[in-house]
């Protein structure tokens, strides 16, 4: 069961390194190339399955402004960027608060967080609103630099934006960190086959 997902895995990173090609599938879910954010269109750079055990937890695309492969690169990149998100399974509102900000924490030293600290409750909060996630849910992360961290569910924003550039590089630690939700989706991310 591993082998073939990791042969779908690495499929979808071949595929993602064609030119011209309009969309990516990962677990049955399309990526678009593009993304539209307001007046920019930040492009796919990676995309991939966040799994548990055997259990297929969600799919994950990230835009950016232009293609980047290391973390610290990402990071540095200015402009709209987001974070596509479906899921794959019914969560709770408390376990996907709980999953990001546990691997938001794994990330980051104390002194890092101190600073982020107001506005990682605030978007624990607007998660928490949710109640739940049901499967096939649409959840994007959109970083718009003149308002902040945006997220919405279904298309619909959920919350205020949230302010700083810091705050939305602390976000994308979560998969791209030294610590990532998981070392082949971090790869994956990043525009490379899985090891």
């Amino acid at each position: 069961m591993n082998r073939l997902i990791s042969l779908s895995l690495a499929a979808a990173a071949f595929l993602l390194a064609l030119p011209g090609l309009a969309a990516v599938e990962v677990a049955g879910v399309k990526f678009e190339d593009k993304a539209k954010l307001g007046a920019a269109e930040p492009q796919l750079n990676g995309a991939g399955l966040r799994s548990r055990a055997f259990f297929k937890v969600y799919t994950i695309g990230l835009y950016l402004p232009e293609k980047k492969s290391t973390t610290d690169a990402v990071l540095a990149l200015n402009g709209a960027k987001r974070l596509h998100i479906v899921t794959l399974r019914e969560l709770t509102a408390e376990q996907f608060a709980d999953a990001l900000i546990s691997s938001l924490e794994k990330n980051h030293s104390e002194a890092e967080l101190a600073p982020l600290k107001a506005r990682v409750e605030e978007f624990r909060a607007a998660i928490l609103a949710l109640v739940s996630v049901g499967k096939g849910a649409v959840v994007t992360l959109d970083y718009l630099p003149e308002s902040g961290t945006r997220l919405s569910v279904g298309g619909q924003a959920r919350g205020k934006d949230i302010a700083g550039e810091d705050f939305y590089r602390a976000l994308l630690k979560i998969w791209l960190g030294s610590k990532p939700a998981q070392d082949d989706l971090k790869e994956l991310l990043l525009g490379k086959p899985p090891q």
